[in-house]
Formats: C-alpha cells, structure tokens, sequence
C-alpha cells in the first residue's frame, strides 16, 4: 500500500502541484513571520544590549514617601553622588546621564522623526565611552552639540553646519562640533540623537546640578555583583536603587521581546487564515482525486485491502504533499523573512545589522503545519472512500450525497449559523471590553454555520445568474448547470474567497466608520481654528500660551493644562482652562446645567460624573497636588469624547495650588479663520520652532485617524496572502473539474460546441462561483462591520455605520476578476482536449 500510494503521488504530480502551493503558501507565510520577528528580535536585543557594554551597575533614584496629601516625587542624583560612585573599590569609572526631548529640524526646517524618538542628552567629559566620536571634538558650551552618525546621513548636516532644534524651550541653533555613533534604540528606529555638554544638557532639560542615571564601569577583575555590593554601602538606600547591566540588558530584552509578541501574534493571526483557507482547498483537492480513483481503490478493497489500508494510502499521498510544501514554504518563507526586513529599510524604519535568524522552532513550526495540515484535511476524503463498498464504487452508485446526509449537514450548519447571529447580537449589547471575546466566538460560528450551509445556498444565489448568462447561450447555461452540479464542490471553493473577502469588508466598513466619527468628533468638539501641541506628545511650556494670548491674530485662546489631584481617595486628573474662552473653543454637547467654569464652578463629563454620582449642583472637596483642599459645585455635566474628558475647572483656581505648571495643549481662534498664512503666522510667533507643532481640525482627524489606516493597509496586504490561497483553489477546483469532466466535454466538441464555446463555459463557471463567494463574503463583513461598530460605538458617541458602497463595488469586481484570471489555465485546457480521446476516458 505504501508503494501504491508513492506511484499515486508521481503519477499525479500535475494534480497535486496547486495543493503544494496553496500548503506552500501558508507554511511560508508562517515561517516568513516567524524568521522576520525573531530576526527583528534578535537585532534589536544584541543592540540594546551593545548600549549596556559601559554599564556595570546603573544606579537611579528612588521616589520619595508621599507626606500627607501631597503626591510623592523622586530623590535626585547629585554630583556628589556621582563622586561617590567613582570612589568606590572596583569602580573604574562613574558617568552623571542626562536625557531629555530634543527636537532637531532638517535642512528643510521640518522635524528629524517622529517626534518620540527625538532624544538629546550629555556627553561625558573630552571622551565618553558611550558614544565613540567618528569626527570632531566633543562639545563645549551652549552653542555646540554632537549627532548621531545615522542623522547626520540622513539630513547631511556636517561638521561645522548650524542646527535648529528646541529642548521645551526657545529655538537654538548650536553648531555641530563633532558625529558620533550609538547603539541607541531610537536611532535604530528612525530617531535623533543630540548631545550637549553636561552642564548645558543639565540646564535645557531643567536639571540643574542632577541625573537622570549614574552609569559606573567596573575596574578588569571586578565582577558587576562584587561593584553592586560595594555602591549599596557607599550611597543611601533609602535614596537609590542599584541594578547590574547584566540585569538592565535582560530586562531590555524583555520588553523588546514583549513588544514583538504582538506584532508577531498578529502576523500569526493572518498566516492562520491563509491555512484555514487552505485547508479548504487541500480536503477539496483530495475529495476529487479520491473521487476520480474511486473504482480503483474499489478494486483494492476487492482484492483483499481493508479499510484502513485505503485510508493509510490516503494519508501517505497526503504527508508526501505535505512534507514537500514544508520543505519549499520553509526556504520561500526565510526569503520572505528577509524580504519583510528590506522592506521596513524601504519605510525608513531603521533595522539594527544582524543575520537572519532561523530557530529550531521555526523549522519545527514549518514541517508539523504543513505536514498535519495535509493530512488533517486528507483524512475525511479518505475515510469517506474507504467506507463506500467496492460494488458500489464500481458501479459508480455511491456518486450522490445521501438525503440523510445533506439534512444533517443542513441541520448543524442552522445550528451553528443561528449560535453565531445570537452570540454575536448579545456581544453588541456589551461594552468595547467586555463583548471582545463573545463576538469573536459568534464569529467563528457563524463562519462554520455558512461554510457548512454554503452547499444549500449555492443553487438559490446561482440561479439569481441564470439570466445573465443565458445572454452566453449553450455556454452560459451549461456553466449554471455545472456550478450546482456539485453542490459541495462548489461550497469549497466559495468558500476560500468568502473568508477573504469577509475579513476585508468588514475591516474596510469599520475603518470607514471610525474615520467618519474622527472627522465628525473633531468638527463638532473643536471650535478653535488651531490646536498647539508639542510633537512627542510631552507637555507644553505655559511661555506658548502666553506668547499666543499675546498675537494680534488670536482673538481667543486657551490652554488645556493637565494636574493630579486626589477625590474619595482616587486619583483625578483635573483640565485648567481658560474659563473666559473655553465656550469660545469648544462646543460640546451640555447633558445637564450650564457650560460653566469659572471660580469653584466646573464642568464633568458624563461618564466621570455617573462614576461620583454627581449632578448639576453637587459639591465635592478634592485635594491638589500641594496638599490643600477646596471644595467645588458642578456647573453641568458635558458629553465627553476621546479629545475631551474629566474635570474641567479655571486655571486661575488651578494655578496657585501647581508648583511647575505645564500645559497638554492651547487652542487658539484666529481673526482669520483657518488658513495657510494664520498657520504660518502662528508658527512664526513661536520662534519656527520644530518641537511645536501646529494643527488645525483637519491634520487633528488625519493624526488621529493615521494609525487605523496604517493598519488597515497592513491588513489589506496580509488578507492578500488568503486571498492569493483562494485563487489557487479555485484554479485547483477547475482543472480537476476539467480532468473529471473531460469526457463530457470531448461529448460537447463532438456535437458542436466549439472551442471558444468550451472556453466560455469554464470561464463563466469560474465567474460565477468567484462572484458566489465574493457576494457571502461581503454580506458576512458587512454584518460582522456592524457588529464591531456597535462595540467602539459604545464608546464612542459620534460613531455611526458607513456602508463604503464604492469599495465593496471594487471588492465584488475584483471578486470576478480573479475568477476570470483563475480560470485561463483551465479553459485553455479544456479547449485544447482531444475529443475522440476524451470520448474514451474513463
């Protein structure tokens, strides 16, 4: 049986080249994702960890016991702290670390990337180990800082060259004295890098004669424990705390590592479907070549094989199959791996030097799924082909499905289609969190539920054809009649393209959805022409709303200034504003009293109110940052959104109880209106400075909306892989076709139908079950959009469903286009077949 089931396999190589393709497909996209993150991983680990090669032990500051009501802070490195760990024994060296934001402009005035990984820090003394110097001299004063070699690539700034750049403060434009190279992670990551002399970077960054971290290098022979021991007796524990670079780098590690599970989970997720997808297509595959050789695995049984025997012969084909696509999904998905990382390069995404990594588990991950893939998807043909009785497969009479077969397989798919429509409509009356995981699992049901009824549902939607292609004539009608010929067949193929299509519709409805709300929530919330803010997303100096109040443009402004303070013994986060103008600003919708904030009147949200019980007319005492308590009336309770939430209260009552006052953001109306020459008149008021950023309603939407699009794009690009799968089935699904019906077409020639005719018919079959399955899969992710809508509409008051007609108009074009395209190979062989030997084929 074993060397039955090998010749099987050589003998019918052309047969099972899709099924190793549509397996190959998945197990690459497994193993790509697997080679691409553990490669990313291990980069961005060595790299990190090359940053810790001048740290022993790093000491940093503890925070202080909060004493009374007061909310607590750290102790502070000194110089003298800094002394006392170079004295130490086995201490080789101690350097003071300070680091803040520092935003640098290209030569084109805009900001050196993204504004998060726009670092600045000291440089230690004529020679710091961290940072190894690869041209000029380290810097000395206000007026000269260093580079980081990748930015100075990537700007061309050179030794000698003036840079504007702003630490939260004023605009500077220190000369570039010196490059430098680092393994810092921001710079690998497309960041900046800027280095001031000590005393310089401790005033930008407001920490006069203090560290951020004392970095202590141990002396040759000194182990980090033996250092750490030493350091814990010298400085007040009570003040610091000690940590080995040893410990530092793994727990980097950690964190890189961590970061990478969701990218990879996710990466998972889609290689997932590309193998559900095709797994349809593999237990199709083996159906019809079981199927084709059901008289001569009867005449095996005949002469003395069991059932077990056929099934065995069966699964070997499969593991053959198998085993080669893991063997090719294997070396394609190294190449995608490395792929992946080129691309990031391309999107300027900056991917620390190092090799690919390809681990014991990924080639184990590789062989188990392409291998039990196959042979899980095999097992039922087999089975099935086993248990027919040779008399019967001889004479051809088990060809039809059972009646009791078909209610069955009817009965459990409105089974699991009727638990899947009910978990799903109970998940939208949930909350965002909560409804996560039922409406996934109605999901998951409903799918089930469909892809089992699709067989029932195929002979009413494809008649819904039938007069369209009689337009085609003897073709067209033959292609309905072949399409519902085989009702499961069909239900197979469909189905690989409807899972497709149901992931992108309804990603594609939510996301439209949600871009709407952000459009209509900053339209609606915001009245200001301009929001100020700064491009890291760090606080804003109160000197900018100042200097805004100040512009001959702005005829009214307000900060949104940010404070701790504590009610019933939880934490709040109180909103100042400017109480004079904020009505001017805003326009949120009032649920209950007046938009008033003035004195110890303030305004809530509804959610945060509902939280405290509190209503227009409540009294409340909460206690500020400082220790001192006061009590407040609720003016009214206001409709909160992403923008606008929580307490808002006048920052003149805010401001005496703030030590160091900072501000989120400062809105802004202009005499104007929006317009290009206001904007740069604002800019040019705040001194061009790269670290603010200056935005109107429009660029708030499209920042606020970048990241969904980022990731819907990213989806688009995984769910092209399943979709890639589903062509290969259906081109799979025809060319068997082809094959098993090749003496009813050479019957066809014989009486008539020409070639192009014989074409046409396979064409529109194709078309026809490709627009099947493109017509389940966009009413699935419509559905399936709505529902999710209704989980962020729980939270987001201005969400409402957007049918995006046009995309899904494409989606069911392209839907017949890759049943057109699917379907060349197969016509073309159709056409080509010798009528007289087809007449003859058995």
């Amino acid at each position: 049986m074993f060397r039955t089931a090998l010749r099987n396999v050589f003998a019918h190589k052309a047969r099972l080249l899709m099924t190793v393709l549509a397996v190959m497909l998945g197990v690459a996209f497994v193993s790509g994702t697997l080679v691409f993150t553990n490669t990313l991983s291990d980069a961005l680990q060595k790299s990190s960890a090359k940053g810790f090669d001048h740290v022993d032990v790093a000491v940093t500051a503890q925070w202080k016991e909060a004493e009374g009501d007061k909310v607590g802070e750290p102790h502070e490195l000194t110089s003298a702290m800094v002394e006392d760990s170079a004295r130490v024994p086995g201490a080789a060296q101690a350097i003071g670390v300070v680091l803040g934001f520092t935003a640098m402009a290209d030569q084109d005035g805009k900001l050196v990337g993204d504004g998060f990984g726009s670092q600045g820090g000291n440089y230690w003394g004529t020679d710091d180990p961290r940072y190894p110097l690869t041209e000029g001299h380290a810097p000395k004063g206000a007026d000269e800082i260093l580079i980081d070699a990748e930015t100075a690539k990537r700007t061309g700034y050179q030794v000698g060259d003036t840079v504007r750049m702003s630490v939260d403060g004023p605009v500077l434009e220190p000369v570039v004295t010196g490059i430098f190279t680092t393994d810092d992670g921001s710079v690998a990551a497309g960041g900046s890098l800027a280095l001031f002399d000590t005393a310089t970077a401790q005033k930008l960054f407001g920490k006069e004669g203090t560290f951020d971290e004392i970095a202590v290098k141990a002396k040759d022979g000194v182990s980090e424990t033996a250092l750490k021991a030493e350091l814990d007796k010298a400085l007040p524990a009570d003040a610091v705390e000690t940590t080995t670079g040893t410990q530092l780098a793994e727990d980097q590690a950690s964190m890189i590592a961590s970061s990478m599970s969701g990218l990879k989970q996710g990466l998972l997720v889609f290689a997932g479907i590309a193998l559900f997808v095709g797994t349809f297509i593999i237990a199709n595959t083996f159906t019809m070549l079981v199927a084709q050789r059901t008289r001569e695995l009867a005449l095996m049984r005949a002469v003395g094989a069991s059932r077990g025997q056929v099934t065995r012969s069966v699964l070997i084909e499969a593991f053959v199959v198998g085993a080669v696509a893991a063997v090719v999904g294997l070396l394609t998905g190294i190449g995608i791996g490395a792929g992946l990382r080129a691309l990031m390069g391309a999107f300027d995404a900056v991917v620390p030097a190092g090799p690919l990594v390809v681990t014991p588990g990924t080639v184990a991950a590789a062989f188990a799924i392409g291998v039990l893939i196959t042979m899980l998807a095999a097992w039922l043909p087999g089975r099935r082909a086993a248990k027919i009785p040779p008399v019967a497969a001889m004479s051809s009479v088990h060809a039809k499905a059972t009646t009791k077969s078909l209610v069955l397989r009817n009965t459990l798919g409105a089974l699991f289609s009727g638990a899947g429509i009910a978990v799903v409509l109970a998940a939208t009356t949930m909350s965002g969190t909560d409804g996560q995981a039922p409406m996934g699992l109605g999901a998951v049901l409903l799918i089930i539920g469909v892809f089992v009824l699709t067989p029932l549902l195929s002979r009413p939607l494809i008649a819904a054809a039938a007069p369209v292609l009689r337009v085609f004539g003897v073709s067209g009608k033959l292609a309905r009649q072949n399409s519902v010929r085989n009702p499961r067949r069909t239900a197979a193929t469909a189905s690989a393209l409807m899972i497709g299509l149901t992931l992108i519709t309804g990603m594609t409805v939510v996301a439209g959805s949600l871009q709407n709300a952000i459009d209509k929530m900053a339209a609606s919330a915001i009245e200001a022409d301009y929001v100020v803010s700064m491009a890291n997303g760090n606080w804003l100096s109160p000197d900018v709303a100042r200097t805004l109040e100040q512009s001959d443009d702005v005829t009214a402004s307000s900060p949104l200034r940010n404070a701790p303070a504590r009610i019933d013994e939880r934490t709040e986060f109180l909103t100042g504003v400017d109480g004079s103008s904020i009505g001017e600003l805003t326009d949120l919708p009032v649920r209950d009293g007046a938009f008033e904030v003035s004195g110890t009147r303030i305004v809530v949200d509804h959610r945060t109110a509902e939280d405290h019980g509190w209503k227009t007319g409540s009294d409340f005492t909460l206690t500020y940052e400082d220790g001192e308590k006061q009590e407040l009336t609720v003016a009214g309770v206001y409709e909160g959104n992403e923008m606008f939430r929580g307490i808002m209260l006048d920052t003149a009552t805010l401001a005496p109880h703030q030590s160091d006052p900072v501000d989120m953001r400062v809105m802004v109306k202009t005499s104007g209106g929006a317009s290009d020459a206001a904007k740069d008149r604002l800019v040019e008021a705040l001194g061009t400075n790269p670290a603010i950023k200056v935005q109107d309603k429009k660029d708030i939407s499209n920042e606020l909306a970048s990241m969904f699009t980022l990731i819907l794009n990213m989806l688009y690009g995984l769910l092209a892989m399943a979709v890639l799968v589903a062509v290969l089935g259906v081109i799979n699904t025809l060319a068997m076709s082809v094959f098993e019906r090749s003496q009813e077409i050479g019957m066809l020639r014989a009486i008539g139908l020409d070639r192009k005719g014989v074409k046409r018919m396979v064409r529109l079959e194709s078309l026809v079950i490709s627009l099947f399955g493109g017509v389940l899969g966009i009413g699935l992710g419509v559905f399936f959009g709505w529902a999710a809508g209704r989980l962020v509409g729980s939270r987001m008051a201005t969400y409402e469903l957007i049918l995006p007609w046009e995309r899904m108009a494409v989606f069911l074009l392209l839907a017949g286009v890759v049943g057109v395209l699917a379907a060349l190979w197969p016509a073309r062989r159709a056409a080509r077949l010798n009528m007289l030997q087809a007449i003859k084929t058995e």
